[in-house]
Order: structure tokens, then C-alpha cells, then sequence
């Protein structure tokens, strides 16, 4: 918002007396005369100046509620930007506790990063520019939130090969599994849960030997303007237009997309990040003819990645 700018003016106290003073009534016939008053060197130098009449200045009042009224719609296109980019200007362990009435939001626990090898720098840290993650890959993974069914075969610990792989259609699973064997990742991780409206949510950590390695398999998944090679029970995977800027960390490169109409037997979102050595793939379904939520899916990316910050 452009600031205003008012330039103060230049006349002196006695010339802005001059002009805001009431000019005397002209004489309306009919009309009692006024009441002589007598004349003081003030009166007598405004008679002799014909100081041309002036409409008066509007009460301050009126100012007062003019700029009340302007602060009021100011106030509230602030608060409409800042609906949009809320998520992401959250803190770390801010998120989860200030979900409100209404707002779609799952309640995670407090988060907090893992600890790390003695002398082991952050993936991100200058003295660390390979981008290694040096911490647990099951400690980044995020944890349920209150209400979830964990999921039986994504525990949070290690999962094979075979397992990430089955996340992909079955005549794209081949293909897959040749990416991962070309590249040979060090380990994957992974954690499920349902939430009582039925959401599903899934998210596999894959770490790799390097970050050319994890970079290839983002490339060879063809994952970009299009999400790439097919997830299972998906159909048309578009960009998702609702993710800005704002909510991406810097040094990693989330890839959003949500499912458009109509689909199959479920709605699908999903997202891939490229942080360092480790890409994350971070996917809710929800069955029947109802969309995934858009807010707590992006409050899951957004929580996920800031623990492989």
C-alpha cells in the first residue's frame, strides 16, 4: 500500500485564522438585524483585509468517522491477506496449537527437531554443502495428529523397497523400482494414519547417497508442472493453483498437486519435496465423492518440511 504523503502548509497562525473565520451574513430583508458588537483591532483587520468568504471546514467529527471507517477496511483487507499465508508464517511449533473453530486444521503435537550426532552439521547449515541429513530419517518423519488410526504397515520405521514402490500404479511400479535400484538409496521411511472423516495420509522419507541422487529421482519421476509418473487410484493430477510462494521453506522445492473432477473412487492430494539428499511424498485420499481438505493437507506438507529444514 502506497504510503500518503501530506505536505504541511505554508501559511503562518494569523492567515489561518483569517481564512477559517465565519464572514459576516449579508443582509436578508425580513430578517432582524444582529446585535452590534463592538469592534476590536481583530474584527477591524478583517473588515479592512475583505478577506474573500470561505465554506467552513467539515467538523472534526466527520474526520474522526471518515478515518475510523478507513482503518476499518484497511484492518480487514489485512486480515484477508493474511488468511491466505497463515499457515506458512506460523513458527515451527506454532501451528498445531492455533487451529480454531472451523478452520479444518489437525491438531499435531508439538514438534521439535531431532537431535544430532555429535559435530554433525544442520542439512542446510554452511558447513554442511552436500545438504546431508545426519539425523534419524524416522525421527523427521512427522507424527499423527490427535484422532488418527495409525496405519498398520507404515509404523513411522523402516519400510522395503516394495512397500514406497506400491504407492504407484501397478503398471508403472516396474519402472519404479528400476529408478530406485539405478539410484540405491540409503533408506526409506514412512508413516500412515486415517483421521475419523476418513482421510488417509501417507508420507514416505527416501534418503539418498547425495543430492544429484535424490535431484535424478525427482527428474525421472518426470514430477515438475505435472506430477509425473501416476500414484495409485489417481486420475487427472493437476497443479495445485492454492499453494503460493509464501508457503514454500527456503532450500527446498515442494511440487503440489490435487486431483481434479471428476475422479475415481477417491479424492487425492499429494506433494513432493526435494530437500537435500531426502525427497518426501506426502499424499491424503479421502473415499466416496468428496474432496481431501485443502488446509490440512497443506498444514501436513508445510509441518513436514520444516522438519527436513
Amino acid at each position: 500500500m502506497n504510503e500518503q504523503t501530506v505536505t504541511p502548509g505554508t501559511a503562518t497562525a494569523p492567515e489561518v485564522a483569517e481564512v477559517t473565520r465565519t464572514p459576516e451574513a449579508p443582509e436578508v430583508a425580513g430578517t432582524p438585524e444582529p446585535r452590534e458588537v463592538p469592534e476590536t483591532p481583530e474584527t477591524a483587520e478583517t473588515t479592512e483585509t475583505a478577506v474573500p468568504p470561505v465554506p467552513p471546514a467539515p467538523p472534526r467529527r466527520v474526520l474522526r468517522a471518515v478515518g475510523r471507517w478507513t482503518a476499518a477496511v484497511l484492518a480487514f483487507g489485512v486480515l484477508g491477506t493474511g488468511t491466505a499465508f497463515g499457515i506458512a508464517s506460523l513458527e515451527r511449533t506454532d501451528v498445531p496449537g492455533l487451529a480454531t473453530e472451523g478452520d479444518g486444521r489437525w491438531a499435531y503435537p508439538k514438534l521439535s527437531l531431532p537431535a544430532l550426532p555429535a559435530g554433525s552439521p544442520r542439512p542446510f547449515s554452511t558447513g554442511n554443502p552436500a545438504e546431508i541429513h545426519h539425523a534419524d530419517l524416522r525421527d523427521l518423519l512427522l507424527p499423527a495428529p490427535a484422532g488418527a488410526v495409525p496405519d498398520k504397515k507404515l509404523t513411522g520405521g523402516w519400510i522395503s523397497t516394495e512397500t514406497f514402490v506400491a504407492a504407484y500404479r501397478p503398471q508403472n511400479r516396474a519402472s519404479v523400482a528400476q529408478l530406485l535400484k539405478d539410484a540405491a538409496p540409503r533408506h526409506i521411511a514412512a508413516r500412515g494414519w486415517t483421521m475419523p472423516d476418513g482421510t488417509v495420509s501417507r508420507i514416505y522419507l527416501v534418503r539418498f547417497n547425495s543430492t544429484a541422487f535424490a535431484t535424478r529421482l525427482i527428474d525421472d519421476l518426470y514430477v515438475g508442472s505435472s506430477a509425473g509418473t501416476p500414484l495409485d487410484r489417481t486420475e487427472a493430477m493437476e497443479f495445485d493453483g492454492s499453494w503460493g510462494s509464501a508457503n514454500d521453506i527456503e532450500n527446498l522445492s515442494s511440487f503440489v498437486f490435487t486431483e481434479q473432477a471428476p475422479f475415481g473412487a477417491e479424492h487425492v492430494r499429494q506433494a513432493y519435496t526435494l530437500a537435500g539428499d531426502t525427497v518426501a511424498l506426502i499424499v491424503h485420499e479421502r473415499p466416496g465423492k468428496r474432496e481431501t481438505e485443502r488446509i490440512p493437507f497443506q498444514q501436513t506438507v508445510i509441518l513436514q518440511n520444516q522438519l527436513l529444514a
